[in-house]
């Protein structure tokens, strides 16, 4: 380490300029002290602008205030933890697209790169520093970035895949040597773990599974105990696969694509996820737009896609971006995998949710709520899943499907949505009762 030179942050982020667009590495290795620095510098820059993919910070973004509008322009890919407030105060604003293609707004020059904020492991002896956990968009920002400027950190595993840079391509490093940030992994209530259930019982063995984070998909995993010769290809590797992997029930054996691997985009766990990563030759990390290409994620027999959302109409139109007008996380891979797994030989596709919201509200819905964003259009939809069961739609008219999804609903609103389909679809949906 001795034979590279490191500057402080506020001297690194001295190469950004008035008007320049900054691609940040997100996960949980968001590149905080880089971004401290940045936003120190408020008072002599403008217009610069600051792109972030999915990630989990330790604190609200300190350069998306409204006292620094003039000089900082926070934008988003799918909304981080740290920028909520900022959306909710219209200080922030996000960008509609598809995981998958956003390596292509870079590459194409749709978005411009000017720099790229990296949060990377301790060079090798070779000179290649490891992005470890987050190759998402932080990989083609790099890429395509004029400048390259990474927070050295400790605290970074070394993951095998796409994800390095030799250190003749950063124009500035400084030592940072922060803990990344750790996402617990959340026991599944009873309701989630009826779910899980339910969507075990679809999943044959030999399956690849995208899967994605929070209680259902845990329960889901914790359900796959007695499977056996399982894959992982998927955007966010979490905890839970962890005990499938080590009991040998993940072992990627009949994956077409980098058999034998676990493969992600990005990384959300503990500690010892984290370690148990570093070094270790099983698991991949790729670009984004490979992991979430549809055409690669098809070449896998058996894909299952398993995703979640807000609500769900009666058609099967799926809103997992928004509540209402109020835009709460992005399209991120839903639809990527949705589409890759319905083209996979003996794929299928999961909506996952509980029938009600905390507050008590249906979530399958007459309509859906004014403003909300189609994530998943009914065209693709395959199977939803509550805790009152499985809603097959592929292949039904407008009327049976609402059929289906008002017997997955909670009680206390099967007879409201009854009447609303009854007007909505007349005849044909009265026929079927």
């Amino acid at each position: 380490m001795s034979d590279y030179h490191f500057v402080t942050p506020e001297e690194a982020v001295k190469l950004v300029k008035s008007g320049d667009t900054i691609v940040v590495q997100g996960s949980t290795s968001i590149p905080e002290g880089l971004l401290r620095a940045l936003t120190a510098r408020a008072p002599e820059l403008r217009d610069v602008k600051i792109i972030s993919g999915f990630g989990i910070s330790k604190e609200d973004a300190p350069y998306a205030k409204k006292e620094l509008i003039d000089s900082f322009r926070a934008l988003n890919i799918f909304v981080p933890n740290c920028l909520r407030n900022a959306m909710r105060e219209g200080v922030a604003d996000t960008i509609p697209c598809f995981l998958g293609e956003v390596p292509g707004l870079f590459r194409s020059g749709i978005v411009p790169v000017d720099v790229a904020f990296l949060n990377v492991s301790e060079p090798d002896a070779e000179g290649y520093c490891s992005y470890g956990i987050s190759a998402d968009i932080a990989f083609s920002g790099a890429e395509c970035a004029k400048t390259v400027i990474a927070q050295v950190n400790k605290y970074m595993p070394r993951t095998f895949g796409d994800p390095v840079i030799h250190v003749s391509k950063i124009a500035a490093m400084c030592r940072i040597d922060e803990p990344l940030v750790e996402v617990p992994t959340p026991t599944p209530s009873d309701l989630e773990t009826r779910i899980g259930n339910y969507i075990a019982a679809e999943i044959p063995d030999g399956a690849t599974l995208q899967i994605g984070v929070g209680g259902i998909p845990n329960a889901v995993i914790n359900a796959l105990k007695n499977h056996k010769h399982l894959g992982l290809h998927t955007e966010a590797i979490t905890d839970g696969v962890l005990p499938l992997i080590e009991k040998g029930i993940i072992d990627n054996s009949q994956k077409k694509i980098l058999p034998g691997k676990s493969v992600g985009s990005l990384v959300l766990g503990s500690r010892n996820l984290y370690d148990y990563m570093d070094g270790n030759p099983n698991f991949v990390i790729r670009d984004v737009a490979w992991t979430n290409d549809p055409f690669i994620i098809r070449q896998n027999p058996k894909a299952m896609a398993i995703n979640s959302a807000i609500e769900v109409d009666l058609t099967g139109q799926i809103c997992a971006d928004s509540i209402g007008d109020t835009i709460i996380s992005g399209v991120g891979g839903q639809h990527d995998f949705m589409y890759g797994a319905s083209l996979s030989e003996g794929g299928k596709c999961f909506i996952a949710l509980p029938s009600l919201t905390n507050k008590g509200k249906s979530k399958i819905v007459a309509h859906l709520a004014p403003g909300a964003g189609v994530v998943t259009t009914r065209f693709q939809a395959q199977y939803i899943v509550t805790e009152h069961g499985i809603a097959f739609l592929k292949g039904l008219p407008l009327a049976e499907r609402a059929r289906e999804l008002i017997r997955i609903a909670d009680p206390s609103v099967r007879e409201d949505l009854e009447r609303a389909a009854v007007e909505r679809f007349g005849i044909g949906f009265l026929r079927l009762k």
